[in-house]
């Protein structure tokens, strides 16, 4: 005799809902009180009706809230939610964004397992990959973003994961993520995109054959730089059955409260980011033009070496970040960055507020001079997180430091 699980109920939603509406409305069916505005479930366990049902739901025969460490109402809203818009079957939220690369190796590697990785991705992520988990056996080769032959030399039979971010963080290089994704499947191997700085109002990486899709929702998901999120999207037998076993044990948990606060923002998610991406490629272009800059870094610029990718991949926006290298070297990134006014001098992207920062003294300051120089980052090189402000202060603020550069 077979029997159904009892799974939790699903917004009565039409099927064919588009992405802004799932934005707002996928989650979970208001409770009894029939809030329009989803409430916060600030509880650490939640009660049973009998120790049958309890003995149950702890066995996961049957679908339920047990307790916050795994399950929780706000990180099933977020999560199902962040599912729809990237077109993933699942999702499961972390702590933050490299809670969320954690969670993903310690389910999917072992001893002796080989990650292929682009050399340009955020400086923690090579730092974890080359430093921590090298010392558990697990191998890491690091590659040029863009260049395809490069990625596959380097692969290698215990080759496990491929792992891209796609803009990076923050050359903004563009990389071809179905020709990377039939490289892994080729070979056996899940292809993992870091979409952070893109966010799934602009690039589903799984429509072009990417596995797992990783976020931080520090960044565009939340939008007003308020908590820490991270989360994997992927396949329910990935979610289900890898990564929520560990999570039960590991506790790298999304808390609720943060849940809440990135499923809000997600529902402005597309507003925010086109209008962001609308500013940033107009800033772009004034900034080529300056006589104190040597090069502008952003997929919307016609000069940028993957533009016609990015547009491919990107729905035809470059994005809402941007970095430029300004004549120079650190003395002169720092005078830029220490005259802003509007700008601030922080080291996040995604808010509302535009964020400038010296990406070889923050980000990546913990890596070798030689892994900066690898990576292609170098002292003159700032990155701007452009924000919703005005496009024209911001123009005038980036002024007031390039100007003093000019003879």
């Amino acid at each position: 005799m077979t029997t159904t699980k009892k799974l939790l109920p699903r917004v009565a939603l039409p099927p064919d809902a588009r992405p802004d509406t799932l934005a707002v409305r996928e989650g979970l069916p208001a409770s009894a009180w029939g809030e329009n505005s989803e409430a916060i479930f600030l509880t650490s366990c939640f009660v049973h009706p009998d120790a049958a049902t309890a003995a149950r739901r702890f066995a996961n025969e049957e679908e339920a809230f047990v307790y916050s460490r795994f399950s929780n109402p706000n990180v099933t809203i977020m999560e199902r939610r962040l599912a729809a818009l990237e077109g993933t079957e699942a999702c499961i939220g972390t702590s933050s964004g490299m809670g969320a690369i954690l969670l993903l190796m310690l389910a999917l590697l072992k001893s002796g397992d080989h990650v292929l990785c682009s050399r340009s991705v955020f400086g923690a992520t090579i730092k974890l990959l080359q430093g921590d988990f090298a010392r558990f056996g697990v191998e890491s080769t690091f590659v040029a973003q863009t260049e395809l032959a490069e990625w596959k030399a380097a692969m290698r039979p215990n080759t496990r994961l491929l792992f891209v971010e796609t803009p990076t963080n923050p050359l903004t290089e563009v990389c071809d993520i179905q020709a990377l994704a039939d490289l892994a499947h080729d070979a056996g191997a899940l292809l993992v995109v870091d979409n952070c700085l893109c966010s799934p109002a602009l690039q589903q990486p799984v429509k072009f054959g990417a596995d797992i899709v990783m976020h931080s929702g520090t960044k565009f998901l939340d939008g007003q730089g308020r908590v820490n999120a991270g989360a994997l999207c992927a396949s329910e037998a990935l979610v289900a059955g890898q990564f929520v076993p560990l999570m039960r044990s590991a506790g790298i948990n999304l808390s609720p409260f943060n849940a809440w606060v990135v499923a809000k923002g997600m529902e402005t998610l597309s507003v925010r980011v086109r209008a962001q991406s609308e500013r940033a490629l107009e800033l772009a272009r004034w900034l080529e033009s300056h006589p104190a800059v040597a090069r502008v870094l952003h997929p919307g610029l016609a000069s940028h070496p993957q533009h016609e990718l990015a547009m491919r991949q990107q729905n035809g926006q470059g994005g809402a970040v941007l970095s430029f290298i300004v004549k120079g070297g650190r003395q002169e990134a720092f005078s830029v960055i220490d005259a802003m006014q509007v700008c601030s001098i922080a080291a996040n992207f995604g808010d509302v507020r535009s964020i400038i920062t010296h990406p070889a003294s923050t980000t990546h300051g913990r890596l070798t001079e030689e892994q900066r120089q690898a990576a292609g980052i170098g002292q003159g090189m700032i990155r701007l997180g452009v924000g919703l402000e005005d496009v024209e202060d911001l123009k005038a603020d980036l002024a007031r430091g390039l100007d003093r550069l000019v003879p």
